[in-house]
């Protein structure tokens, strides 16, 4: 049960806590909780469990907070894989049609580094497909009725990723303002889109999903002329929720733009 909308979480139905996997990554189940994505999304999920009516029973209260907290270990695994092979996980996250799919296709030609993608939607491998056409290892994960990727759809997502060949894997997550932002994945970073004519309103009515963010990029900014949108005032209000999240503006037709994500991606793998 999703503690945000309670819809089935796929991941939860069957919980398989091998010590040794297919892959033959053994596992320690006492990773610590010390990674900032980690922080920000467990204290996400945490802080607002009791905030929705709907879910306001000691009851399923307590059904989910067990939910969040074997996804959390679940997470701790992820992100234990993602270090043995010194790969960074990110973590992307944004409503439909912000331009998650069209981001990753317009960078692939342009990064300095190999990357790999597990892919979130409800139905179809139509964004998985997208991205194999341009040469990106991709693996499509179909969520049936969840609205969100969880730890374990990504666990069984990097079974089908030669980790030990890439230098970032990008989880892209489905496309929901909501949910996403309290399911913690494994992922080290989470890079969050809103796209100019989705409003100017959506930092605010969607604050934890931004307050996740360690970098938000304002896409589609070719269409500024077109919307009235300040994108200034975005920035400031971006900034009230979380003083040092970094902003950068995407325009694909751009390629400057697409450096600069590119340059920040680098800046976080040298930093780790």
């Amino acid at each position: 049960m999703c503690k945000d909308c309670g819809c089935t979480i796929a991941g939860q139905e069957h919980h398989h806590h091998h010590d040794i996997h297919e892959h033959g990554l053994v596992h320690d189940h006492d990773h610590p909780h010390d990674n900032l994505a980690f922080s920000n999304t467990h204290q996400a999920a945490h802080e607002t469990l009791n905030h929705n009516p709907q879910l306001n029973d000691a009851k399923t209260i307590s059904v989910i907070k067990k939910i969040l907290d074997k996804n959390d270990h679940e997470a701790s695994h992820n992100r234990a894989h993602f270090d043995s092979h010194k790969v960074l996980g990110i973590n992307l996250m944004s409503s439909p049609g912000s331009g998650k799919t069209t981001l990753l296709e317009n960078i692939a030609d342009m990064v300095d580094f190999k990357f790999a993608v597990v892919e979130g939607d409800l139905e179809t491998s139509r964004d998985a497909d997208r991205l194999k056409a341009k040469g990106i290892e991709a693996v499509q994960i179909q969520t049936g009725s969840a609205c969100h990727l969880d730890a374990f759809m990504v666990h069984k997502g990097l079974h089908d990723i030669a980790l030990d060949d890439i230098d970032v894997c990008f989880v892209e997550n489905v496309g929901n303002l909501v949910c996403p932002a309290s399911y913690d994945v494994g992922t080290h970073l989470n890079i969050v889109l809103v796209s100019v004519p989705e409003g100017e309103d959506k930092i605010v009515k969607y604050p934890v999903m931004f307050r996740t963010a360690d970098l938000i990029l304002i896409t589609k900014t070719d269409l500024l002329p077109y919307f009235e949108y300040d994108i200034q005032k975005e920035k400031e209000e971006a900034r009230k929720l979380k003083p040092n999240v970094d902003i950068l503006e995407v325009n694909i037709k751009d390629k400057q733009s697409l450096q600069n994500v590119i340059d920040w991606i680098n800046f976080k793998r040298k930093m780790r």
